[in-house]
Parts: C-alpha cells; sequence; structure tokens
C-alpha cells in the first residue's frame, strides 16, 4: 500500500489531464472527476479512477485539486450539497490551481475553514507544454504548513514553487504574469509582422533575437508558432481576456496603472470578438496581421 496522499482531481482540460497524469506516474492515487467522458476514459487509461461526480471523487482524499477555467466554475464545483466543500472530509487539503481573482480565493479559504478543511491557491504558468512536461512555475497563497504539506505533490507537477503570501496572493501573482504573458507575447507578434514586411528571414531573425535581450520564454514557447501560423490551442485567447480582465480589476482596486496592460487587454478582447477566442494566445498575431492590411 502506498503510503503518499489520496488525491481527487477535479477538471481534466488542456491542462488538468497531463498534470494528473504526472501525479500518477509520481505514485500517486488519483481519483478524478470531470464532465467530458473522454477525458474520464483518458485518466483511467493512465491508471488513475473516473468518478461519477465530485462527491465520489472527494470523499475519501486526504487533498483535492481543482483545475477548471474560471471563478464561477471554481465556486460551482466548490459551493453546494454537490460541492467540495459539502463532501470533502474534514482535515483535506484543497488546492485550487484554477487561474481565477484573488477574492474568489480568499472568500473559498474562509468558507473552507469552517468545514475544517485547508485551502491553497496555486494558479500555473507554463501553458500545455508546461504541464506535459512537468514544468510549470506554481505560484502559491495560503499557510506555511499547507504549503510544506503540499510541495512534494506540486514537485511532481512544476520546478519553479513558491509561497507568496497568504490566500489570495498565488492569483494576484498569477494576474501579474498573465499582464507580462499578454504583452511580451502582442510585442513578438508586431516583431513578426514588421520583419515579415522587411522581407528578412524570420527564422534566422527570431533565432539570434531569442539569443540576445530580447530572448524570452515566450519567444522560445511560441517561435514556432509565429513561423507556422499553428495557433492549436494550449492557452486559449479566451482564458487570456478572463486574465485580462482579472488583472486590470485587480490593478483598479490597488490604484495601479496599467497603460499597455489595458491596450493590450483590449486587443485580446478584439481578437476573441473577431471568433479567434479558441485558438491559442500568440494568435495575437493575427490581430496584428489585420491591422497591417493582411485579408484574414
Amino acid at each position: 500500500m502506498s503510503t503518499l496522499p489520496t488525491i481527487a482531481w477535479i477538471g481534466l482540460g488542456i491542462m488538468g489531464s497531463p498534470m494528473s497524469e504526472n501525479l500518477i506516474k509520481a505514485g500517486y492515487r488519483v481519483t478524478g472527476y470531470t464532465l467530458e467522458q473522454d477525458k474520464l476514459d483518458r485518466l483511467a487509461a493512465a491508471g488513475g479512477t473516473a468518478a461519477g461526480s465530485i462527491a465520489e471523487a472527494v470523499r475519501d482524499a486526504d487533498v483535492v485539486i481543482t483545475m477548471v477555467p474560471a471563478s464561477p466554475q471554481v465556486e460551482a464545483i466548490a459551493y453546494g450539497p454537490d460541492g467540495i466543500l459539502e463532501n470533502a472530509r474534514s482535515g483535506a487539503l484543497l488546492i485550487d490551481m484554477s487561474s481565477i481573482t484573488p477574492q474568489t480565493s480568499v472568500d473559498l479559504a474562509k468558507a473552507a475553514k469552517d468545514k475544517g478543511i485547508r485551502v491553497l491557491d496555486a494558479p500555473v504558468s507554463g501553458g500545455e507544454a508546461g504541464a506535459i512536461e512537468a514544468v510549470l512555475s506554481i505560484m502559491v497563497g495560503g499557510e506555511q504548513a499547507d504549503f510544506d504539506a503540499a510541495k512534494p505533490i506540486l514537485e511532481a507537477l512544476g520546478k519553479t514553487i513558491v509561497l507568496c503570501g497568504p490566500h489570495g496572493s498565488g492569483q494576484t501573482v498569477k494576474a501579474a504574469n498573465q499582464l507580462i504573458v499578454a504583452v511580451n507575447i502582442q510585442a513578438c507578434a508586431e516583431a513578426v509582422v514588421f520583419l515579415e514586411k522587411s522581407g528578412v528571414d524570420l527564422k534566422a531573425a527570431l533565432d539570434v533575437l531569442g539569443g540576445g535581450l530580447a530572448g524570452s520564454t515566450v519567444l522560445t514557447r511560441k517561435k514556432d508558432n509565429f513561423l507556422g501560423r499553428d495557433f492549436k490551442p494550449g492557452f486559449r485567447i479566451d482564458l487570456h481576456h478572463k486574465d485580462m480582465g482579472i488583472v486590470t480589476d485587480a490593478a483598479r482596486n490597488v490604484g495601479a496603472a496599467l497603460p499597455v496592460g489595458a491596450v493590450v487587454a483590449q486587443l485580446v478582447a478584439s481578437l476573441r470578438a473577431q471568433g479567434d477566442g479558441g485558438l491559442d494566445h500568440s494568435a495575437l498575431l493575427r490581430a496584428v496581421e489585420r491591422l497591417s492590411g493582411a485579408q484574414i
């Protein structure tokens, strides 16, 4: 019998499926629940156990991990008679790895405490590739003791794992991360269009830019997307639109000006309005191309 904690995983999407599979590879017993049967079948094929409901998944779990799109989904799976808080055992640790508003995380931690359930907010950065390779950056909010208990689990999912402060802090840092990523992708997209219109060998240009001060994880990860116009979603525009709303609202609440971030947030919103919400966020390139006269 394994002495590792048993894990319930709620949400088996682009990120959740490979992350849960990495825990199975690390020796954890994982019971999962999601709305799509094919995702449950994938979990079972990887050695996990598919549950028929949230209640069934979390009932005997030592640790419950959630990875769903946004605050409304977190609230839907956490609260109510069929939710996590009513069905997880007292003393369980709930790790929410979704990207949601800091206030939602604070409220969840408070409600869970009344049920004897500990909570960490632990959003991630690294996209689908980082999830598959288990090299995610994980920013955590909560109590030190709970972070220490969760760290071996998180180490099976990522490489950079940092406790950023009390409940909600992980989400605040994730919001800043999404601001930086969006602005960086936008800058790369503008550079790509500029280079192509100037007749420069794009691959050669991106290679040399990646080796200098202009180099970044974004450029490294998204270079092939730009070169091949491959916008298969690793992180969808729809989700980055949601995240830009989180960061702009949070910045307004604390009195921080985001002049460039606000512009990029509008560019993300416009791309979504043009029907590209299901594409990878590297599809910001399409918006720059349209502004530059291309017919797409």
